[in-house]
């Protein structure tokens, strides 16, 4: 009985001392390990790619893309994710996503990806 009344007990401090001491977290800049560039878009559809990697333990989550536009004809594509400061699965975790570029201008854009390192490699979308 001593015990059934001290896992209650338990239970009902646990949500309260989860919330009273949040896990500290910070955004990184992540690598992409493939890009897949879609064909067919217009310039007045919304255009987009798929990125893919690996995240390097269980802490990362992904969290969004960072699109800027240096130009009409150049996008610069950062991958974000937040890392929990927490004990973590050290095993690869693969993720894909959709990173949405909006609506572009007829002709060839440049995408650069750009890891956290400032190393980036480049594909070209072609808009109709």
């Amino acid at each position: 009985m001593k015990a059934l009344i001290a896992s209650l007990i338990l239970l009902a401090v646990a949500p309260n001392f989860a919330s009273a001491n949040p896990v500290p977290t910070k955004d990184v800049t992540i690598g992409l390990a493939e890009v897949f560039v879609p064909g067919g878009f217009s310039s007045s559809t919304n255009a987009y790619v798929i990125v893919s990697g690996m995240f390097p333990n269980s802490c990362y989550n992904w969290k969004t893309a960072q699109v800027t536009s240096p130009s009409t004809f150049s996008h610069e594509i950062r991958a974000i994710a937040t890392v929990s400061q927490t004990m973590c699965l050290m095993v690869m975790i693969p993720f894909q996503k959709e990173v949405d570029l909006g609506t572009l201008a007829s002709g060839v854009h440049t995408l650069r990806f750009i890891s956290g390192d400032d190393t980036y490699f480049e594909k070209q979308l072609t808009i109709e």
